[in-house]
């Protein structure tokens, strides 16, 4: 007979549900095979819903086969059976024996048939049949609810798919198949304990032959990735595909290949297996990190997930040696430390050094998910364009406020993000903003005090009848509210939002979070040659609450608490033929599950102008949150966008309106309040000026009996420390910032226009000329298709004079076809042909196969210009290179794979094939 195969557990137990079925009554069953001495002799199997005890025994002689079968029948069990696996022919046997077992012959192990049993076919894939390694795979894997029963004829892909989805531990999708696989899946379940390890436990032919079948399924990243997981380094696999991109860094020191193939051992099979896997891991890192920025649980697991294996990419790098190679890697989060220091040492430089390396810092990965380190590295290069313009003037009071609402209230934006540091903690970023932060305060302090100055002659006189050229806060209502309560044909009632301390900093970032899909901003239209823009006016003298709020809302010079704003408020529209209704703090807010109070709702709704003082901000400077915050949003403000969403239903013009600034507590700890005669308040007193004060007298002055002191610099305060201060001269502290808002157009007053976004933005505030990212440094394999060498004889794997060949890619001379270039008239808004050319390479290196993310991670790369949506990207490659409707790129495996057709490409474009 011929030789006797090794079976185990597994397979007796498949004979048994096979063979019982056809004699429910036998209790023999005689193998000729070999029973595997490590496996269990006695055990349980279910068959037919009945659980039964099973005795495996392996004889080599007719009395020994007796013998066992004699014992089973003395023994209690009676439904026990007993396997015999033996080399002794049946016609051995006597026939008084052989009429207990099944079948009354001695069975043969036929793999095939089993498995077609297992998974109910009429019949296999002759290539399963061929596969020894397979078969066996699929008796010894099957799940304990049994394989899956699709069809007659079980096909080879249908069998590893399945034995892929036990033996990795992927789990089940609808109807008990195994789920689809694609390189995300796979990268994603290298990450797990218990699959890896089940992996490894695999025998090297089953191995092999799962490698090869993913390879074939999803590209040439999986014999790498697998060849580390069996090595027992699969929780290294993704953090290794990181640095894989150091082999096309065009200035990778010597030694950087040796290291490499230090950290890669004996896995790579060929350096062509690289490019491929590192797009792949590039690709899902990037979807992870695209999954990241999102605020929820599921964007924290992310992120948690992206840094465990770039922070372990970091570490592997410094290990090897390749911190230098990778030190601006797109990728690592130490690249993007790095990127941040060269914006440091260029913010010495040039503004347009500044926007390069800013560009750079923009351009990395993980710029995505650190927002406060880019918005204050953005700041830094909008103050140095800012300081690279011409020193500004202050020609008079008006012309200062209405300019520092329009620029240097933005300057004080931005120095209010940099004072706060660089999250990310790189102190030499932290001392670049530093000097920045004192580069530009003090060109603010000679604004300060040229404002200052003006001020001082300008209060002498300055009154309604004579103002000046400026604007004053009793004359805002009249100048600009009056007129949105008799616009338009509905002539609908204003609401007036007073903010108080709002400076211009503030204003400036609550009308960039104004929703202009329901809200437009206008203007009073601008006289002579000057644009339009947003209106300031100048706060009364000094600028504290008591004196500048009772102003403004009364519409004369005065000074008064609450019960004297609503009464002078009442009184000023009036005198319009207008009832209007004032409400402070208490009685704003609405009692428990109601956000704003029934009388104002009811005030909202009638005919009246409402008014509404919000005291946040103001509140926010005795109490100390004002010093930790970078940024006002809307949101901050209590009851402000309740108030906005009201008065758009109500369809009401709003007016934004502050009764003064304020300036920002940045003095060192430990400094106290400047000793001074006369302290009436931090930021005034009475007596004679010093040394960055000013004295003020006039009309407008209305304490002090006509006459004060106050400081014009910033870090002078009479009292204990607060988070900010009012008060005193500074123009931050007298400028009142104006915004006029519409639900709808058709309200838009006489001889006023509308204000576009760009138009309230100075035009230092984004780059002078439209500047695109930095293009990537060729530092990963996903943004060039091109390979490195291959090694020669007697170098090893990885060569220290790799290099990337200079001749054009595949990628870059079917850009440069007419054929490229006419199919391009039918695409608009066609990708650069970096892009293109960059997916074309980056497929062809992976075999053809690569992942949407990983697609436009090449293009990415290649271009700097992040491409948000990989699957619409790869839409539009695809109308690029599909001539004729003919499949060059194609979508498979339900998406989540982009495929390209090398020979039809070579044909459509007609480029020569190597």
């Amino acid at each position: 007979m011929a030789v006797r195969p090794l079976i185990d557990r597994r397979i007796v137990e498949a004979l048994l549900e096979t063979e019982l079925r056809r004699a429910k009554d036998r209790r023999l069953l005689l193998v000729h095979a070999r029973y595997d001495s490590a496996a269990p002799t006695d055990f349980t199997v279910r068959i037919d819903g009945r659980q039964r005890l099973v005795r495996v025994t392996d004889q080599d002689s007719v009395l020994g086969i007796v013998d066992a079968w004699q014992r089973l029948l003395a023994e209690p069990e009676p439904d026990r059976l007993l396997v015999v696996t033996s080399d002794v022919p049946a016609t051995a046997l006597g026939w008084d024996l052989r009429a207990h077992a099944v079948g009354r012959r001695s069975l043969t192990v036929d793999r095939a048939e089993i498995v077609k049993q297992l998974f109910g076919a009429a019949d296999l894939d002759p290539r399963v049949i061929r596969e020894a390694w397979l078969l066996d795979a699929l008796i010894d894997a099957e799940p304990a609810d049994g394989w899956p029963r699709d069809g007659s004829v079980l096909t080879r892909d249908a069998a590893v798919k399945a034995l892929v989805g036990e033996r990795l531990g992927l789990g089940r999708a609808a109807g008990g198949h195994a789920p689809d696989l694609d390189t995300n899946a796979l990268l994603a379940w290298s990450r797990t304990t218990a699959g890896p390890a089940r992996f490894r436990e695999l025998a090297a032919s089953e191995r092999d032959g799962l490698t090869d079948w993913l390879s074939g399924v999803i590209g040439s990243a999986a014999p790498t990735l697998l060849a580390l997981i069996a090595d027992g380094r699969g929780q290294d696999a993704l953090a290794l595909g990181v640095l894989g991109s150091v082999l096309s860094a065009p200035d990778a020191p010597a030694g950087t290949s040796f290291a490499l193939g230090g950290l890669f051992g004996s896995t790579l099979r060929s350096v062509d297996d690289l490019p491929p896997f590192t797009s792949s891991v590039i690709g899902t890192l990037a979807r992870w990190i695209g999954e990241a920025e999102a605020n929820s649980a599921s964007g924290a697991e992310a992120r948690q997930r992206v840094y465990a294996v770039l922070d372990r990419a970091d570490q592997l790098a410094a290990e090897a040696g390749l911190g230098q190679a990778l030190r601006v890697d797109p990728l690592l989060p130490s690249g993007l430390k790095a990127r941040l220091r060269d914006l440091a040492a260029a913010l010495a430089t040039s503004a347009e050094e500044a926007e390069a390396a800013l560009n750079h810092v923009l351009a990395h990965q993980l710029a995505r998910l650190h927002p406060a380190s880019c918005h204050a590295a953005r700041m830094a290069v909008r103050v140095l364009r800012w300081l690279d313009g011409p020193t500004p003037v202050v020609a008079s009071v008006g012309q200062g406020v209405s300019e520092h609402f329009a620029q240097w209230g933005w300057v004080d934006r931005a120095l209010a993000v940099l004072a706060e540091g660089d999250p990310l903690g790189e102190s030499a970023v932290g001392q670049a903003y530093h000097l920045l932060i004192g580069k530009a305060r003090d060109r603010r302090a000679a604004i300060d005090e040229q404002f200052a100055a003006r001020l001082s002659g300008w209060a002498l006189t300055a009154s309604t009848q004579a103002p000046a050229g400026a604007l004053l806060i009793e004359d805002v209502l009249t100048t600009l509210a009056v007129p949105l309560a008799g616009a338009g044909r509905t002539a609908a009632a204003p609401l007036v939002l007073v903010l108080d301390g709002m400076s211009a900093a503030i204003a400036a970032q609550l009308g960039d979070e104004i929703d202009r899909r329901v809200w437009t901003e206008i203007v009073p239209a601008p006289q002579g040659a000057e644009g339009a823009r947003r209106q300031a006016a100048v706060s009364m003298l000094p600028s504290v609450t008591t004196i500048s709020r009772a102003s403004l809302l009364s519409g004369t010079a005065t000074s008064g608490k609450q019960p004297a704003e609503s009464k002078g408020f009442a009184a000023l529209w009036q005198r319009h033929r207008r009832t209007a209704t004032l409400f402070h703090k208490g009685r704003i807010g609405g009692v428990e599950g109601h956000r704003l109070a029934p009388e104002l709702l009811d005030a909202l709704a009638g005919d009246g102008v409402v008014g509404v003082v919000l005291n946040t901000i103001d509140d926010a400077l005795d109490h100390g949150q004002e010093g930790e915050r970078t940024t006002w949003r809307l949101k901050d403000i209590s009851h402000l966008l309740d108030l906005l969403n009201a008065a758009r239903g109500y369809g009401r013009p709003v007016l934004l309106v502050s009764d003064h600034g304020h300036v920002i507590d940045r003095s060192p700890p430990g400094r106290g309040p400047v000793k001074a005669a006369g302290v009436q308040s931090a930021r005034w007193r009475t007596g004679t000026a010093g040394e960055g004060e000013v004295e003020l007298s006039g009309p407008r002055v209305l304490a002090g009996e006509g006459s004060i002191v106050a400081p014009w610099r910033e870090d002078i305060r009479y009292t204990p420390r607060k988070a900010g201060y009012h008060g005193g001269a500074s123009i931050a502290e007298v400028t009142v910032p104006v915004i006029a808002l519409v639900p709808s157009q058709e309200l838009l007053p006489a001889g006023w226009v509308l204000l576009p976004p760009e138009q309230s933005v100075p035009s230092w505030w984004e780059p002078r000329t439209e500047t695109a990212a930095v293009a990537e440094p060729e530092a990963s394999a996903s943004r060039r298709g091109r390979k490195p060498k291959e090694a020669q004889a007697g170098e090893g794997l990885f060569a220290a004079d790799d290099v990337a060949p200079e001749t054009p890619t595949l990628g870059d001379k079917v850009v440069r076809t007419q054929r490229y270039t006419a199919q391009k008239a039918f695409v608009r808004r066609a990708p650069d042909a970096k892009a293109v050319a960059a997916v074309i390479d980056a497929l062809t290196a992976a075999g053809g196969k690569l992942t949407p993310d990983a697609v436009a991670a090449a293009a990415t790369a290649a271009t700097g210009r992040s491409q948000r949506n990989p699957e619409i990207f790869v839409t539009v490659v695809q109308r690029l290179l599909n001539v004729e409707g003919y499949g060059v790129i194609n979508l498979v495996d339900a998406g989540r794979t982009v495929e390209l057709n090398v020979p039809l490409l070579h044909e459509q474009f007609g480029t020569e094939r190597p």
